[in-house]
């Protein structure tokens, strides 16, 4: 890839569309199906067959990726799950829409992972589901947590919303919980603009998230066409979650592009590390062992952090928080009760946690750039 030079402003992330996307789209809008057609279940083949599972559901969102995951593992009301609260809110809030309780648990100060040891702690006897975050593309330790799970029968969920590509010692994310939600919204790995998707192996589940997507109707259009009925039931409360085949046709061009994207952010990443390894007052979190880190944001702790923000902003340089501790929302507060104290770890971590610009079209010469910046900032 050749150096570009660094930019006027330079986001924490953003999409890469070239013609080959553009033509893909143009001949999605040129057939004779814009929603529920061949290209999402194109798509869908395609998705499941990277995160190494027999099973993906694309959805509208990965919001409803996450809704679709908590209402097919048979989350409701009086129920409880645990959810860490370094996450975007989305995370917690889909376990409100089917009437159950999120429980947080504290994070590993180190990686911002979910800590297992916690999460035991909050398990109680209404505990249907643990629903762990890939915070910042970095994958959880899936092994102690399907470990957990098991021990309390419980379902295992995976936000994996930032780690499309990664891994935990060589499986693929996606295949690593019962059920794992995608986002691919525009910063994310790839993107249909706005969508979603869940994988699984449980054939029922995704029979459930598939009638969850389309009001709970057994059928959609597509198959009534192809079957020549007209007839269809609605077996159950559901929503209208449906993806568009322009999106699906955006997101099969971008998915063979993603092993590329992968490399090139985990060498955005390195360079990153290599330049920051002699300046103290930065830290990047740690890395878990056996963890193939896909590196949604590259995110490190540093003094003053707001100070270091507006730095970097007056600069150009589009760093950014991720995130306020859910529990720490006002909504959250007043719906639940929860406040400062709940998760130290998760608090202390907020203080300082900055996200530095991170994606594929990022050249060497945009890193360097940040990192001078950073370092004027901090000193």
């Amino acid at each position: 890839m050749a150096v570009a030079q660094p930019r006027r402003h330079l986001p924490y992330g953003r999409q890469a569309i070239d013609e080959d996307d553009i033509a893909a789209v143009v001949e999605a809008l040129r057939s004779d199906w814009l929603t529920t057609g061949p290209r999402v279940g194109w798509f869908e083949e395609a998705f499941a067959e990277v995160a190494g599972t027999a099973h993906a559901v694309a959805l509208s969102s990965g919001t409803a990726a996450l809704h679709a995951l908590v209402h097919a593992l048979g989350v409701g009301p009086g129920d409880e799950v645990i959810v860490p609260p370094m996450t975007f809110a989305a995370t917690a809030n889909c376990i409100l829409y089917t009437g159950a309780t999120p429980v947080f648990a504290d994070v590993d100060p180190s990686t911002l992972l979910l800590d297992p040891v916690d999460a035991e702690r909050r398990i109680t006897d209404r505990t249907r589901a643990i629903l762990a975050v890939d915070y910042a593309g970095q994958p959880c330790d899936w092994g102690l947590l399907r470990a957990l799970a098991d021990d309390y029968g419980l379902a295992l969920g995976a936000d994996a919303c930032h780690s499309l590509g990664g891994d935990d010692h060589g499986r693929p994310v996606g295949s690593l919980a019962d059920a794992s939600a995608f986002s691919l919204h525009p910063v994310k790995h790839v993107t249909t603009g706005e969508g979603g998707v869940v994988t699984t192996d449980d054939e029922e589940l995704a029979a459930r998230m598939r009638r969850f997507r389309n009001h709970g109707i057994s059928t959609d259009h597509r198959e009534r066409a192809e079957a020549g009925a007209w007839f269809y039931e609605m077996v159950e409360l559901g929503f209208n979650y449906r993806i568009t085949d322009f999106q699906c046709a955006l997101g099969l061009s971008q998915l063979g592009k993603l092993p590329g994207w992968v490399e090139r952010r985990r060498a955005l990443a390195a360079r990153y590390d290599a330049a920051l390894a002699g300046l103290p007052a930065v830290r990047p979190l740690r890395r878990r062992q056996g963890a193939g880190h896909a590196f949604h944001l590259y995110v490190v702790r540093v003094p003053r952090r707001d100070e270091v923000f507006a730095e970097l902003r007056a600069a150009g340089i589009g760093a950014n928080v991720h995130y306020i501790p859910v529990h720490l929302h006002p909504y959250y507060r007043e719906r639940l009760g929860t406040g400062p104290g709940l998760c130290p770890a998760a608090e202390d971590a907020f203080a300082e946690i900055l996200s530095l610009p991170l994606f594929p079209g990022m050249g060497d010469a945009d890193v360097d750039h940040v990192v001078a910046s950073l370092v004027e900032a901090v000193e």
